[in-house]
């Protein structure tokens, strides 16, 4: 990573407590007068040969017994630790080699009697060393496909690949098993950050900056072994355009149990029957059914594409989730933010689909077992494409991180040859590269993009209560066991539109406390102040949006922290409260909720464009 140098700081070689591995440190710049070092960040990026270890000069060098990159931070003096780890001692996540480095799952499963899906998640082992990743030479381009508008051509296609992935020993590298379970030592504990000197702390892929990156290498190298598999090379995955009136119910091809009497490798037993019948989605469920027409649910999930697109992604955190570097641990990380597709609609359809009636909600309801069900890869297919548009749309603000932390963070996968490659977030950005793309139809109109709730009639507001505490007011942690109301003062009021170009009205939610081992949400409401018998929903302007999490971090702690970001310009704008000093944000616990805590309710101006 690139960096200044740190003052020089001293310490003792004694002060190293012991472990078992011997590790070379290493010292960029070396003080004989203070007989301290400088730690110098300009670092290459990870390769395998090369652990980003400190390097001495070579008159220095020498081999120190029992050190991990923690126990260097503690010899500093104990200055460091990785809770309050300075961007200049912090490296990119790394994933270790998974074939040698891996431990069963052992988070995010709330009765592990009850599980339906093996939690020995650890790929199988070749015996092979990891290669560089190389972008693909060949000239077709892979053209992902709507699945509610597939042909009969490509359904098929696509379902003979499923098949032939079934087909594949449960051992084999590229067999349906094996690929399910990438996502489950991912996210459920099966890797830990050894690689960069932290092997106590365990690797997570999502809540962070890293979500978006690492699911778009997963897919990657999943379409390229199905076409592999059945020896096509334009083989390209569908995706459930669910941001599309048409594309919102269930694809039809994954419904039937059998077609023509033979088993469908798209059927999947573990999903919620109730919604399998009902078959249109609900973008931000929230654990109860909606009393609401068909029509009416539609503009509702448009609304909601448009709200994690624009309102709550007008910059680069907001959309990718908070920064995660080494030493921080899954989501207690530097920023503590969950992206809003992340956070929003990618989560409701998780949900929605796992089994209601499995105390775990398998398979696509919990982490662990979401890779069994086909509709997971579908489902990431439109998460990936809404990566894109959101990219496309060239608004301020709209770019990929360009942090060293986020741009040499690393995974590693098989790919279509079995071969183990290491990929780099860097290279996920640009799809030309990676030869793949989305149909559009150019004469479609994103609906979604119309979807921005209609301003709030004046006649049914009233002035906001002075009842509601401020902030400054309530006691921290407060527990949201039940509906809170608070004010919160405003940095700024009545921006100009340059200031709302430059800078974004953001409501934080930090330090969320909640039980990680069940699924958790509540819905956030801004200047809620409406007459008696009008109460706001999902669907009106008031709504900036929720927070859920899916079960999946570590039982082993029975509660983990994060944060959420909202996004409050437009939603100012459409309940006429541009002009007041304080805001009224209102949050209301959905389920789960019973041990939640917030630590920090605050309203910040967000640059758009990181510098």
């Amino acid at each position: 990573m690139s960096c200044s140098l740190l003052p020089v700081l001293a310490f003792t070689l004694t002060s190293f407590p012991a472990s078992k591995n011997t590790q070379i440190i290493s010292k960029k710049a070396f003080n004989s007068r203070t007989h301290g070092f400088s730690v110098s960040c300009n670092g290459a990026p990870h390769d395998d040969n090369n652990n980003n270890q400190f390097i001495l000069p070579k008159p220095q060098q020498l081999i120190l017994p029992n050190v991990d990159r923690r126990n260097l931070l503690v010899g500093l003096g104990g200055l460091y630790t990785t809770a309050n780890l300075p961007a200049a001692l912090a490296d990119p996540i790394t994933t270790p080699d998974i074939t040698s480095i891996c431990k069963d799952a052992g988070s995010g499963i709330r009765d592990p009697e009850a599980i339906v899906r093996s939690t020995k998640c650890c790929p199988p082992s070749l015996g092979k060393t990891i290669k560089p990743f190389v972008f693909p030479t060949e000239n077709t381009v892979r053209m992902r496909w709507p699945a509610h508008k597939g042909t009969q051509e490509q359904v098929e296609k696509y379902k003979r690949a499923i098949q032939a992935m079934r087909d594949l020993p449960d051992d084999h590298p590229h067999s349906f098993v094996s690929q399910a379970k990438i996502h489950c030592a991912y996210c459920n504990g099966g890797y830990t950050q050894v690689a960069s000197g932290f092997p106590e702390i365990d690797i997570q892929i999502h809540n962070s900056w890293l979500f978006f990156p690492f699911h778009r290498w997963y897919l990657y190298f999943f379409e390229r072994i199905l076409g592999n598999l059945i020896n096509d090379p334009t083989f390209a995955l569908p995706f459930w355009k669910w941001d599309e009136p048409a594309g919102m119910p269930i694809p039809e091809m994954f419904i039937p149990k059998n077609t023509s009497g033979i088993p469908n490798p798209l059927y999947n037993v573990y999903r919620d029957a109730t919604h399998v019948q009902k078959r249109l989605l609900d973008l931000d469920y929230d654990n109860v059914e909606k009393d609401i027409s068909n029509q009416a649910q539609i503009e509702c999930n448009l609304t909601t594409v448009y709200r994690d697109l624009i309102r709550n992604g007008a910059d680069t955190l907001s959309f990718f989730g908070g920064k995660y570097s080494a030493g921080s641990s899954p989501v207690e990380n530097g920023d503590k933010s969950v992206g809003s597709v992340e956070v929003g609609t990618h989560t409701a359809v998780h949900r929605w689909l796992g089994d209601s009636t499995r105390v775990n909600r398998e398979d696509l309801g919990n982490f662990y077992s979401a890779g069994y069900d086909p509709l997971f890869y579908v489902h990431h297919s439109n998460i990936d494409r809404m990566w894109k548009l959101w990219k496309d749309f060239g608004f301020p603000g709209n770019v990929e991180p360009t942090d060293n932390d986020w741009l040499n963070a690393s995974y590693v996968f098989y790919d279509e040859n079995q071969d183990l490659v290491r990929v780099y977030n860097k290279d996920s950005v640009d799809l030309d590269k990676l030869n793949y793309n989305f149909i559009e139809n150019p004469n479609d109109i994103l609906r979604w993009r119309k979807a921005r709730p209609a301003k709030r009639s004046k006649r049914l507001q009233v002035a906001p209560t002075e009842e509601a505490q401020t902030v400054e007011q309530l006691k921290f942690p407060v527990s949201l066991d039940k509906i809170l109301k608070v004010r919160v003062k405003r940095p700024a009021v009545n921006r100009t539109e340059a200031q709302k170009v430059r800078e974004n009205e953001v409501l934080l939610i930090k330090g969320i406390r909640f039980d990680c081992d069940k699924f958790v949400k509540f819905e956030v409401y801004v200047n809620d102040n409406l007459e008696d018998g009008v109460t706001a929903t999902p669907c009106d302007p008031e709504y900036v949006g929720g927070f859920a999490q899916i079960p999946h971090n570590d039982v082993k702690r029975s509660l983990m922290s994060n944060g959420a970001r909202f996004g409050l310009t437009e939603a100012l704008e459409d309940t006429n409260s541009e002009g007041e000093e304080y805001a009224t944000v209102t949050l209301v616990p959905k389920v789960g909720c019973e041990d939640l805590t917030i630590a920090q309710i605050t309203i910040e101006l967000v640059p758009r464009l990181l510098t």
